[in-house]
């Protein structure tokens, strides 16, 4: 797996708007390539696992972070 992962910083956006820009990202980007999502919202441990579930990305990582959480998420085909 690439170390290569991009961040994209999400943090003081309430739901739903981390999960419609973090679509908008990833569909802009190639099958297989490594996101950090970095979310304040308390709803995104719940909204951005069912998101990759919903949509066939992967969620390679979970982490608490500062205020918030950060999820690592692998783009689907």
């Amino acid at each position: 797996m690439s170390a290569e992962a991009g961040v994209y910083d999400l943090k003081g956006l309430n739901c739903p708007l981390p999960v419609l820009k973090a679509r908008k990202r990833l569909s802009e980007m190639v099958p297989g390539s490594l996101l950090w999502l970095e979310t304040t919202d308390p709803l995104a441990v719940i909204d951005i696992p069912a998101f990759c579930a919903d949509n066939g990305h992967r969620l390679v990582e979970t982490q608490a972070a500062g205020g918030g959480h950060r999820f690592l998420v692998e783009r689907g085909a």
